[in-house]
């Protein structure tokens, strides 16, 4: 049975996928970076990890993968193939797509930056299906974004497009390591609510999930930690909506674990701030942290012309 490598690397852990070409999960399976021992090893985890899976769909549906398709963090430059630098990873200029065509006995290898292939999943197959311009704003321990247009992702000239994180919206506010003040990720990230509401509640372990459960029972104290990151995320996504003008602005990531406590307030606030943009729905991403493997699967498929629609789920 034809299939392909999807492979998404985190910065702990990676999670893999063998794709069929009608969209058929036929394999899943996660393993570690196993980063603590170094970049050389996690360079060498993951090769061995596609390996393993080569190997795996040899075993189980007669043939080797035609392609692979891989996530990544950090700056990756595509054109080239080259993971070019990952913090979390401790990685520079790594050659990983030759690296990986080496050790998958030739075939060819997509790589991709890790939000913008999220971002291509939700477009292609999830909360953004049929949308032809979309925006894909994960809200994590920062704030990212994945530019939609016509069933692909823009990366832009030099591989920056969608940083949406760092728009200024507090102008002098909080430093941020960028090197700028005042960036939305420093007021409406996972982090950022957090960091907030372990302040405000005196709890240093308590973390966004806790201050939106806050929220949800009335505490006055957290209505206005939630407030105050829904206006910064409102202020940086207006900007966004005037730059992009998408029709569909897809929310992901652990902060819209909430759900309605953030999306009530949230439309409200963004269709408060509109004037002469049109309104694009706001809906909550779908996938949830399966969307790196899963476009991961599609960049490998569209490197052999297919593309599939739809994902169903693990049948071996």
């Amino acid at each position: 049975m034809r299939h392909v490598i999807a492979l998404d690397v985190g910065g702990t852990g990676m999670k893999a996928a063998l794709v069929g070409a009608d969209g058929e999960l036929l394999h899943r399976t996660r393993r570690s970076t196993g980063r603590e021992r170094g970049p050389n090893s996690v360079v060498e985890s993951i090769l061995a990890f596609a390996a393993d899976l080569r190997a795996h769909g040899e075993r189980h549906f007669g043939e080797p993968a035609a392609a692979a398709g891989v996530a990544v963090p950090g700056i990756v430059d595509t054109d080239r193939g080259i993971a070019a630098y990952a913090a979390n990873l401790g990685w520079r200029d790594v050659p990983l797509r030759v690296l990986l065509s080496e050790r998958l006995h030739g075939v060819p290898v997509a790589l991709g930056h890790d939000v913008r292939t999220g971002g291509l999943a939700e477009g292609r197959i999830g909360a953004g299906r049929g949308a032809d311009r979309f925006l894909f704003v994960p809200l994590g321990t920062g704030i990212a974004g994945a530019i939609g247009i016509d069933g692909r992702v823009e990366a832009g000239a030099h591989g920056f497009a969608g940083e949406i994180g760092h728009i200024v919206v507090r102008p002098g506010g909080a430093p941020c390591p960028c090197g700028q003040r005042g960036c939305l990720e420093r007021f409406a990230s996972a982090a950022a609510v957090s960091e907030a509401w372990a302040r405000v509640s005196g709890d240093p372990k308590a973390d966004a999930a806790d201050c939106a459960k806050a929220v949800e029972s009335g505490d006055p104290r957290a209505l206005v930690v939630w407030q105050d990151a829904v206006d910064a995320l409102a202020d940086g996504l207006v900007t966004a909506l005037t730059l992009l003008d998408p029709r569909t602005l897809i929310i992901g990531g652990g902060l819209a674990e909430a759900g309605e406590t953030l999306f009530t307030p949230l439309r409200t606030a963004v269709e408060r701030r509109v004037t002469f943009q049109k309104l694009p729905s706001i809906v909550p991403a779908a996938l949830g942290d399966s969307a790196g493997c899963l476009g991961a699967g599609l960049l490998a498929w569209d490197l052999l012309g297919t593309t599939p629609t739809a994902l169903s789920e693990v049948t071996t």
